[in-house]
């Protein structure tokens, strides 16, 4: 058990809240396949010959198991076998061994990528640092060490922009391309890897430049990829490129050149793509900022906003929240347009689809309801408008509270109306009835008239 002790003693200490939800270090052995619960003897003399196996075999095990963790995707069971090889590469491995850096940087990337934890995973990367200034040249070859150094500085990078610190994912993914220069000089990276690498440096500064507004820098990282993929081979990888250069273009102003690269990213979706969702989504995209565009692009917005409802009923359904969302962005692009009454049609269609979705006192049926109000107010309707304004002010005052900005608006507009005349009329007609007193019968049933009015 002195190794299952040592696990527990290295887990960083940031991390032990959030790791104290997987299975504890101490049952290790149960979760080996040689130790199955059963209480046969069999099972018992398997468990014991795996707590006599020598560290290094140990270490093995857990190597195998946890790669085989990561392909079934069971990446709590996988980050618990990697935290074990951290404990056991410091047992089997002196002091300064390349092999303790790299476990470290492993374990790392599996809190990165699967979990998220930017913290804990930039806790090991230090320890990572730290270990290879002390790894001697002796006991591992340049190319091996020069390989942790690529996927620390990776790591490091993808960590960085996790937690926002912009300064050090740049530094790291530029790090990561010199040293990813000095690993193919050495001959110790096939070309494909290599391409591979390019590419996520390629896309991490992208976002890093994009997120600090640096446009033209971003632009250029995304047209890199592009070469990159075009070199390699991969036209259907090109897509989220071409997406990612459309949101950049938009954000600075440029919508031609923003539609230009939707349009391309359209096209390699219904050409290369498997997921019909995917184009479904770029028609959305394309939809929403030809409709932002001017006048003359309507008719391709709303042809655009067809397809991608089309393309969301077939592969998601009618009742999916996104199917609803895309339908809501379309009936704000026709109300826009003065197509009111189509707006209207399929605002009102939608609701009883929003009410088993969402639930009758949920947000998207109170908007709907707003939404449905407002284009009978404009068309005249007032009394169907103060019936819808008047529901939907029930649904927020429920949902928000009497003092929200949202119910406050909705009382605003419900007061308005109820002074229309058509609509004050109404409730004074439903007033009258429900003042009217019951009436009593004049002449009794029967002979005795006490009786007659006690019953009445």
């Amino acid at each position: 058990m002195a190794d299952d002790e040592a696990v527990t003693k290295t887990r960083p200490n940031s991390s032990k809240s959030q790791d104290s939800s997987t299975e504890s270090p101490n049952r290790s052995a149960d979760a080996s396949p040689l130790s199955d619960p059963d209480s046969s003897s069999q099972a018992i003399n398997d468990r014991r010959e795996f707590f006599m196996m020598p560290p290094e075999e140990k270490l093995e095990h857990f190597e195998r198991r946890a790669q085989s963790h990561e392909d079934h995707q069971e990446f709590d069971a996988c980050i618990q076998d990697l935290v074990r090889c951290v404990a056991l590469t410091r047992l089997v491995y002196e002091d300064g061994h390349l092999k303790q850096a790299q476990a470290h940087v492993t374990l790392a990337k599996a809190y990165f990528q699967f979990k998220g934890w930017g913290l804990q995973s930039q806790e090991h990367l230090a320890l990572a640092r730290e270990l290879l200034q002390f790894c001697s040249p002796i006991q591992s070859c340049k190319e091996e060490k020069i390989k942790v150094l690529l996927s620390l500085h990776l790591t490091q990078g993808g960590t960085s922009l996790l937690i926002d610190n912009l300064e050090e994912a740049e530094s790291s993914f530029l790090e990561a391309e010199q040293v990813l220069r000095e690993l193919h000089q050495l001959g110790g990276i096939n070309q494909e890897e290599k391409i591979k690498t390019e590419l996520e440096t390629c896309n991490g500064l992208s976002r890093v430049y994009r997120r600090q507004g640096r446009s033209e820098e971003a632009l250029s990282q995304c047209e890199r990829s592009l070469q990159l993929l075009k070199e390699s081979d991969k036209p259907e990888k090109m897509c989220s490129v071409h997406r990612d250069m459309a949101a950049i273009e938009q954000g600075i102003g440029h919508l031609d050149q923003a539609i230009e690269h939707l349009t391309k990213a359209h096209a390699i979706a219904v050409s290369h793509s498997p997921e019909e969702q995917q184009g479904a989504q770029i028609s959305h995209s394309l939809a929403l900022i030809l409709s932002a565009a001017e006048p003359h692009h309507n008719d391709s917005a709303e042809h655009y906003f067809e397809q991608s409802l089309s393309e969301y009923r077939s592969s998601a359904g009618p009742l999916d929240p996104t199917f609803l969302a895309v339908q809501d962005d379309y009936c704000r692009f026709l109300l826009f347009s003065g197509q009111q009454e189509k707006c209207l049609e399929i605002q009102r269609a939608s609701l009883s689809s929003k009410r088993s979705t969402f639930g009758d006192l949920s947000a998207e049926v109170a908007d709907t309801l707003q939404l449905i109000g407002s284009v009978d107010m404009t068309a005249g309707r007032m009394k169907q408008a103060h019936r819808n304004m008047t529901k939907c002010l029930d649904i927020q005052s429920l949902l928000y509270g009497p003092q929200h900005r949202k119910t406050k608006a909705t009382r605003k507009a419900v007061d308005m109306l109820a002074r229309a005349p058509e609509v004050a009329e109404r409730n004074q007609r439903q007033g009258r009835r429900k003042m009217k007193p019951h009436t009593v019968s004049a002449v009794p049933s029967s002979g005795d008239d006490r009786n007659s009015m006690s019953d009445s």
